[in-house]
């Protein structure tokens, strides 16, 4: 569901789990802007156990792609380890525009996905991958799931407002992508 009141957060992370002693946690990022979103000073809404802290980032550091950061009043392992799990958001009234042809994660989940002859296809329920790589996951007919590449050559309009993507994909692309998401075959 897309933002709709100015007390609205979005998942910008999750903490995987504590790193060191001093207090620190590394983050699973739900995010394809982590240098915005994890940068020294940057307030982060924690959310643990039905509550949710602001909390300031005294230090980040990248490490294998994930941010290793320094929570304010977070200072010993016990404390760090006690986050795991923990949902990072960022208010939905803090996010900048993006470039034409570029769409929030958020604003994509829950859009209906249909081929360019009118064939409903599914419904997006995440986005996978990274902002040069990613890919809609749609939850399909008959309890499957499709993976479409987000790219202009097949995601052919793209309307976050109308709640709607069409899609021109290659002729066996949704066939070879589908995967039952039942235990059963």
């Amino acid at each position: 569901m897309a933002p709709g009141s100015p007390n609205d957060f979005l998942l910008v992370g999750r903490v995987a789990r504590a790193h060191g002693n001093r207090g620190q946690v590394i983050v699973n990022l739900e995010t394809d802007f982590p240098e915005a979103r994890f940068a020294a000073g940057a307030v982060l809404h924690v959310g643990i156990g039905g509550r949710v802290e602001p909390r300031r980032i005294e230090s980040v550091r990248f490490h294998q792609g994930r941010p290793v950061i320094a929570l304010e009043g977070v200072d010993s392992m016990d404390a760090a380890e006690q986050l795991a799990g923990a949902a990072l958001q960022m208010p939905a009234a803090e996010l900048e525009p993006l470039p034409e042809g570029t769409f929030y994660r958020h604003d994509l989940i829950g859009c209906q996905v249909r081929e360019s002859g009118g064939r409903v296809i599914g419904e997006v329920t995440a986005v996978e991958g990274t902002l040069e790589r990613s890919r809609l996951v749609v939850a399909g007919a008959d309890d499957t799931e499709v993976l479409i590449p987000l790219v202009a050559g097949i995601c052919v309009e793209v309307n976050p407002a109308s709640r709607v993507i069409v899609v021109d994909p290659p002729e066996g692309l949704l066939d070879l992508n589908a995967k039952r998401t039942s235990g059963s075959e």
